[in-house]
């Protein structure tokens, strides 16, 4: 045995290694390489066995009858760029004539076995041009950030989706969300991970915790937090005063002239100016069932209070810089009149695993019936793993990574000094004895006798 031979031996074991304990390094080491070289050579006839293929123009078969040649073979897509990633290969390819975005996306599971990858999903880039990205292995069974995002004001990175980018909750876009999950499923982990990233920006956050337990832990942060419904349909009611102030204040700015410059004039909070600007809002509803539950009458009446005070938030509340975040195992018409109205207005919609089909139908029926089915194939043994949509019918999966609960205390307890005082919700603000300083314990010297 020859000593190239032994290194060639030590070079493949310490690849079968790395793909088994490491496969982030062993794609980045030795699987991006093999991935490039199988595409390139496969290309044609993969894109032929998928029937991702056109038929010669009529020109060039009129020529070779004319001619007397063999028929033209079909023509195939061509690749504009290869970009290898940390975790895959993202393909642009420039369609042929006659093909559409959803050709590719229907030969998804076909080009994933085809090219030997973990996934592989499609989106349009342009008209013309649709973009396959590709995932070397399960990046989603121990998820890791990556160390840059792209943060911004009211735009925090949530989870990590399965073509390897990062899932943004991006509240200037999609001001109201619906997240459903049953029990253990890793609902509220994603709800530490969005307080967790809110709590370093300048932005005030309110919890509706009926449970009193989820929110409570990192209470310093909230500039309101009620655990009843009782309390909750008296806070609603002060956010809605709230809500009045801020467009008040929009309507005072505005004094709308001939004079003054298209960009000054304004209709929310973003184009006031920055000394007049309201803080935003984030509100957060965890178990909105117990909000919509009642046993007699007087319960009902709270009832509809509440979920009439929710639908105008999420009707009118995003001009004022008001935000929803609605947390449930449910979110169906059983739960009473207004609930489908109020679930209209969510525009962004997280469904964790589920125990029934009609609970994705909640969340993704009126989106799109795949999102419906990969919700309902979510592993019990992957807690964390969701599916993400909204009303443009485009969905993805996600995972979150794990948030301990001291991780998102520590991180409300440092930042603190952030939380706004806002005077309509001045009394449901927790109050608490200013944290004391770690003590250092003191040694006693020891006594000379």
């Amino acid at each position: 045995m020859t000593w190239l031979t032994v290194l060639l031996l030590l070079v493949v074991a310490a690849a079968l290694v790395l793909r088994w304990r490491r496969p982030a390094w062993f794609w980045l080491t030795f699987g991006v390489a093999f991935a490039m070289v199988r595409l390139l050579v496969r290309y044609g006839t993969v894109m032929d066995a998928c029937n991702l293929t056109v038929p010669a123009s009529r020109w060039r078969l009129a020529v070779a009858r004319w001619l007397k040649r063999e028929t033209p073979r079909q023509r195939v897509p061509r690749i504009l760029r290869i970009r290898p990633t940390r975790t895959g290969i993202r393909l642009r390819i420039k369609m042929q004539p006659g093909q559409d975005a959803f050709e590719f996306s229907a030969a998804a599971d076909r080009l994933r076995h085809s090219f030997a990858v973990h996934q592989v999903t499609t989106r349009e880039v342009k008209p013309g041009v649709v973009e396959v990205a590709m995932t070397g292995y399960d990046i989603l069974k121990h998820v890791q950030m990556p160390t840059k995002v792209d943060r911004g004001q009211l735009r925090v990175p949530v989870a990590l989706c399965e073509d390897g980018s990062v899932h943004y909750r991006d509240y200037r876009k999609g001001a109201h969300s619906l997240n459903l999950g049953a029990t253990e499923s890793g609902k509220s982990v994603y709800a530490r991970q969005v307080v967790k990233e809110l709590a370093s920006q300048r932005v005030a956050l309110v919890g509706i915790d009926c449970k009193g337990v989820e929110l409570a832990p990192m209470a310093r942060r909230f500039s309101a937090l009620v655990d009843n419904p009782d309390d909750a349909a008296e806070l609603l009611d002060a956010l809605l005063v709230r809500m009045q102030v801020i467009y008040q204040i929009i309507r005072t700015e505005q004094r709308l002239s001939a004079d003054i410059p298209d960009a000054e004039i304004t209709a929310d909070i973003w184009g006031l100016p920055e000394h007049l600007r309201p803080e935003p809002i984030v509100i957060t509803v965890d178990e909105v069932a117990e909000l919509a539950l009642f046993a007699n009458r007087a319960e009902e009446k709270r009832r509809d209070r509440i979920i009439t005070a929710l639908v105008r938030i999420a009707q009118l509340g995003r001009a004022a810089g008001m935000y929803l975040d609605i947390y449930g195992q449910r979110f169906g018409s059983e739960l009473g009149s207004g609930i489908t109205m109020l679930r209209a207005q969510l525009t962004d919609r997280t469904s964790h695993r589920v125990n029934d089909e009609s609970s994705a139908k909640m969340a993704f029926g009126d989106i799109s019936a795949h999102a419906v089915f990969a919700t309902t194939q979510i592993s019990k043994e992957r807690p964390g793993t969701a599916v993400v949509g909204d009303s443009t019918g485009g969905w993805a999966r996600i995972r979150t990574p794990h948030t301990s609960l001291r991780a998102a205390v520590n991180a409300c307890n440092r930042h603190e000094d952030l939380t706004p005082d806002i005077p309509e919700l001045a009394r449901f603000r927790p109050r608490f004895a200013p944290m004391a300083p770690a003590s250092v314990p003191m040694v006693k010297a020891p006594v000379k006798v």
